[in-house]
Order: C-alpha cells, then sequence, then structure tokens
C-alpha cells in the first residue's frame, strides 16, 4: 500500500521527515509520536501535498505528488480546525463531492448517508460554524470517507474532543479498521490508539524508532531497562530474591502491600528469573505490568536510549 524509499524532507536546515525507509501493507496503523515529531509531514508526503527531498514515496503504486488522481483512493481528516462560513454541513459535503466529479443527485444521497454514519443527522442543515469542536471533527470525518476511499487517514483526530466524543471517535475508527479498510491514525495520545490497532509506527525527530505489532514491540521492549510492577502473595519472599540480583536498579512498595514496583537493567532477565522462582516454589506471581503501559513505556525508553537511531521489528521490510 504504501512505500517510503529513504524518504527526507527538508525545511531549509530543519529536517521534517529523516531518512524513512518502510513498506507497509494494506491495514490499519498507528502513527505514535510526540507533538512536533514529523506525523504531519509524513502524511504530507503520503497524500501529495509534499515532495520529499531526497528519496521516493509511493502509495499504491504511484508517486502521489506527481500523480494527483491517486488522492480519490485516499481519504484525509486533517488537524487543522474545520473554518466554513455561511455554509451548512450537507452544503459543504456536496460541494466537496462535486468538486470529486460525482453527479449531483448521487452526491446528495451520499451526503445524507455519510453525515448519519458520522452521527450529524439532526444538524446537517445548521451552518458548520455553529457546530461545537466536536461536531467539526465529525463534519471532517464525513468529508474524508465521503468518497469511499481505500485509505483513511486522519491526524490527531481526538483533539479537542469531550469524553463522549472521544469514545464516539474511536468506536467509528475501530469499527471502519475491523472491516477490512485500511486506516493510519497519527495521534499523541497512546491509549486512545491502542483500542483501534494493534500494529504502530514510532516516530520521534522525523525518524522511525521502530515497527511493528503490540507482541513484537513488547519483545522489543523486553530487552530494555523499564520500570514494572509485580503483585504477590509472597511479596516479602520476592523482595529478597530481588534483592540478591546483579541487574535489579531500585525497588519500592507502592501503594498496594502487595505490590512492588521495580526497575531493571533488562526485562528478559527478569523474566527468567520469575520463571524459575515460580516453578521451584519459592514465590508466587499474580500480575505482571508495565508502570506506564506497555507502548507508552516502550516510546519513552527509545527516545531517551536510541535517540537517532532507526529499530525495526517485523512491520518494516
Amino acid at each position: 500500500m504504501i512505500q517510503l524509499d529513504h524518504a527526507t524532507l527538508l525545511y531549509g536546515t530543519v529536517i521534517g521527515v529523516n531518512d524513512f525507509h518502510i513498506e507497509i501493507p494494506s491495514g490499519a496503523y498507528a502513527l505514535v509520536g510526540p507533538n512536533g515529531a514529523g506525523k504531519s509531514t509524513l502524511i504530507g508526503l503520503l497524500t501529495g501535498s509534499l515532495r520529499p527531498t531526497l528519496g521516493r514515496v509511493r502509495v499504491f503504486g504511484e508517486d502521489p505528488y506527481r500523480r494527483p488522481q491517486i488522492t480519490r483512493r485516499i481519504g484525509l481528516c486533517p488537524a487543522s480546525d474545520l473554518l466554513v462560513q455561511g455554509a451548512s454541513a450537507r452544503q459543504w459535503l456536496q460541494l466537496q463531492l462535486a468538486l470529486s466529479g460525482w453527479k449531483p443527485k448521487i452526491a446528495a444521497s451520499r451526503t445524507t448517508e455519510v453525515l448519519t454514519a458520522v452521527g450529524l443527522t439532526e444538524v446537517m442543515d445548521r451552518p458548520i460554524e455553529s457546530f461545537s469542536l466536536g461536531m467539526r471533527q465529525r463534519c471532517k470525518l464525513a468529508q474524508a470517507i465521503a468518497h469511499d476511499p481505500e485509505l483513511l487517514i486522519l491526524d490527531e483526530p481526538f483533539n479537542g474532543l469531550d469524553p463522549v466524543g472521544r469514545h464516539y471517535m474511536g468506536q467509528f475508527l475501530k469499527d471502519w479498521a475491523t472491516s477490512g479498510k485500511s486506516l493510519i491514525l497519527a495521534s499523541h495520545v497512546l491509549h486512545e490508539v491502542e483500542r483501534i490497532t494493534n500494529s504502530f509506527l514510532l516516530i520521534y525527530g522525523g525518524r522511525l524508532l521502530a515497527s511493528g505489532t503490540a507482541s513484537e514491540l513488547r519483545n522489543l521492549l523486553a530487552g530494555l531497562p523499564q520500570e514494572v510492577e509485580l503483585k504477590s502473595s509472597t511479596v516479602h519472599a520476592l523482595a529478597r530474591k530481588l534483592s540478591m540480583e546483579t541487574w535489579l536498579r531500585s525497588m519500592e512498595r507502592t501503594n498496594d502491600p502487595n505490590t512492588l514496583r521495580i526497575s531493571v537493567e533488562n526485562a528478559s532477565t527478569l523474566y527468567h528469573s520469575l520463571a524459575e522462582w515460580v516453578s521451584t516454589g519459592e514465590v508466587r506471581v499474580e500480575q505482571i505490568s508495565g508502570s506506564e503501559g506497555e507502548i507508552s513505556s516502550l516510546f519513552h525508553l527509545l527516545v531517551s536510549r536510541h535517540r537517532g537511531e532507526v529499530m525495526m521489528t517485523g512491520v518494516a521490510s
């Protein structure tokens, strides 16, 4: 679906995307990184609004910058706010479809269908300028899917949404992904995207830090220093065993008297040791968890330890 061959984009002396090299098959992916990581610039390359300074970009086998007709197969929900004066949601969406070559009657029918799908049935004839932020986000989503694209790209769709709006947006995107259509969701809200897809592209400073499924990223995480919480009914025996190990960096009790929070040099060594201790009956462990959540912990670890390097797992070729 997407091929980036050492793609780099420079804004003068500022690097927007730095040597991106990856092939992405059809499917649903979360493009995760903090604000300023290069997510929007990468989306600009994929949609053809930006041209790489170096390297090559292909979407569905075509150069999106030189072959703008490829955008008919792409739906884009940008991060920028929807500021439309003097037009209703129905009028605006029908105009978008007309500009894409849809006949008026078919465009009118599709407009009603799509605005209903995003929950704007009751307000489709109201001026967009009177909409709340959450309603404008839904209207942007309607525009992105109106022409029935093969690939939907969303840039920070959860920004500014209240809890109800976040739930609705998350459920819609989860349904879209499970329907078999392709999705790229750019966000810095890790817990939101984890509900939608199991495949991640982690980006920082314009570089791809890691890519793969949650399982592959867990394996990568296991080889890095990290914090782990252990819940045990034999917490005192567990603490004694841990304190004798050279790979233990720190250990403390949490608010739960049966839970230890520890920092280790290599998590895989911890897991092997725990398996041995549990199998011999020396300790019991009921739960193991990352203190910040798996993907969040992985991202922060990669940024701190591998800044400027590219680490790949199973998705990238």
